[in-house]
């Protein structure tokens, strides 16, 4: 007889907001990675504050998440700089952008 498990889970909304704290656990980065990602126009606080002494302070959309493990990717499996990042990451969002249209 076959086993059936049941799974649980929370729906986030896009609109879901989380700390800069939960985007480095959730990532494996320093705050100081998410600040240069910040500087480097890969992330966008969501009170667009980009003062990097109010790091502590900011705020990001869940969708941050995916933006800074594919960020990471590109830098450390694939050996590109962060400029080569942030260029990928727009084409990538531009691509979803008319695969939607």
């Amino acid at each position: 007889m076959a086993e059936h498990k049941t799974l649980r889970g929370q729906l986030i909304e896009a609109e879901t907001l989380i700390s800069v704290d939960e985007l480095c656990r959730h990532c494996t980065v320093r705050v100081e990675e998410v600040i240069t990602f910040v500087q480097e126009g890969i992330l966008d606080p969501s009170d667009n504050e980009v003062v990097p002494e109010k790091a502590d302070s900011w705020q990001f959309h869940i969708s941050s998440v995916r933006r800074v493990r594919t960020a990471v990717h590109l830098q450390r499996d694939l050996g590109v700089n962060l400029a080569g990042a942030a260029l990928a990451l727009e084409l990538l969002d531009r691509i979803a952008e008319l695969e939607k249209a």
